[in-house]
């Protein structure tokens, strides 16, 4: 059932009245969007870029939900595990007193990781949005082409 619901909603996507390229582009950018390090940001990051790039807030948005509470805590785990192998970081995990720490205490203890948490994921965004338009790209012709037939 579940699976039906999101094939109908990709359908929806694929048919919509855009060129090809501007669906694709749409798609590339909400993923960008997902993976960008502005957490929280998202939803208002998605209407900024649509309305002033003129591209489809409906495929963004989709787009950029990917991340969400189910994916956000394996996903930017990878982007600043990679943030600290391309940034060439010595970090290790710290060990945080929670029940003792602060706000101040917590963003000092968090600063060394913004760097490499902010390469990571930019890195890791316009990695899969090249491939996210390629992609929505590539399904868009194809799904024009076999409904045209």
């Amino acid at each position: 059932m579940k699976l039906d619901h999101i094939r109908d909603r990709i359908h929806s996507l694929l048919k919509l009245s855009d060129p090809p390229h501007r669906l694709a582009l749409a798609f590339g950018v909400g993923v960008f969007i997902a993976f960008s390090p502005t957490i929280g940001l998202h939803t208002l990051s998605v209407f900024a870029v649509a309305w002033a790039f003129r591209l489809n807030t409906v495929v963004i948005l989709t787009a950029a939900f990917i991340n969400n509470p189910w994916t956000i805590v394996p996903m930017y785990g990878f982007c600043l595990w990679f943030g600290i192998k391309i940034t060439g970081s010595d970090i290790v995990t710290p060990d945080i007193p929670w029940g003792e720490v602060g706000v101040r205490d917590l963003f000092l203890l968090l600063k060394p990781y913004l760097w490499p948490f902010v390469a990571g994921t930019l890195v890791l965004g316009a990695i899969a949005a090249v491939l996210s338009y390629a992609l929505f790209y590539w399904a868009v012709v194809r799904y024009r082409k076999a409904d045209a037939s």
